[in-house]
């Protein structure tokens, strides 16, 4: 069978565009969230390890910082990986665990598409900043949840946190938070890493993602029997956890 096209393209697409810009990911995200990003992370990784999981993943895990917050949280009875496509990105998560000096996590270059893990591996999956990726406007999303729940043992968590559409209720907010990502996420993307390409899709998508209520309705509609949420920020990002 022959693979379609546009999957290709998308996923070439998104490798391009998270192979040029780690030299400034960790900035941009931080000046995007106005900083809150460190403590919504910090949320994930306290909800990832809530069931007290032998083994975690940091899925999509980008420059480490889920992984390294879950490990440190975890105190050493939590076994944290984390894998990404993106060879630059894993270069520095690692650099990062050893400038804290720490074996956990591990860090592993792979493609969720195929995750190189047996069925019913892990206890807990977390994700950071990378699920927009993957289901916005993206063929190959039922694929990337399929395996998500493969390596994922039965009652265990996946935990979200991503950007999200405040509340259509909340009309102000919805209003400022859409001009914001339009006119200073994008150029302040543009200025750091020069890639108009790259910070034009991540404005895109981060203005048309998925409200929390309809992320929620896609998890459901995955498997997940369980899916809960907290909005954050007035709705400007969310934190899921669906249980499989």
């Amino acid at each position: 069978m022959k693979a379609d096209p546009k999957e290709n393209g998308q996923s070439r697409f998104l490798h391009r565009v998270f192979t040029m810009v780690p030299p400034r990911y960790d900035l941009i995200n931080h000046l995007m969230t106005l900083g809150k990003d460190v403590g919504w992370r910090g949320i994930a990784a306290r909800e990832s390890l809530a069931n007290a999981p032998e083994k975690a993943l940091d899925l999509c895990c980008g420059t480490g910082d889920l992984a390294l917050t879950m490990s440190a949280l975890g105190g050493g009875k939590t076994k944290v990986l984390g894998i990404d496509y993106s060879r630059p990105m894993l270069t520095k998560a690692a650099g990062k665990a050893e400038r804290v000096g720490t074996p956990e996590p591990g860090f592993i270059c792979g493609d969720i598409e195929a995750l190189p893990f047996p069925d019913n591996c892990f206890d807990s999956i977390g994700i950071s900043f990378a699920f927009r990726n993957l289901t916005y406007h993206n063929p190959l999303a039922g694929r990337y949840l399929a395996e998500v729940l493969r390596v994922l043992k039965k009652g265990g968590r996946f935990v979200i946190v991503e950007s999200s559409r405040p509340s259509p209720r909340a009309r102000l907010v919805r209003w400022m938070h859409q001009a914001y990502v339009r006119h200073f996420v994008f150029r302040l993307g543009w200025l750091i890493s020069r890639s108009r390409e790259s910070y034009a899709y991540l404005a895109d998508s981060v203005s048309h993602y998925y409200n929390a209520e309809a992320l929620r309705g896609l998890l459901f509609e995955a498997g997940f029997s369980r899916v809960s949420f907290a909005r954050l920020f007035w709705g400007a990002a969310a934190v899921h956890v669906a249980i499989k």
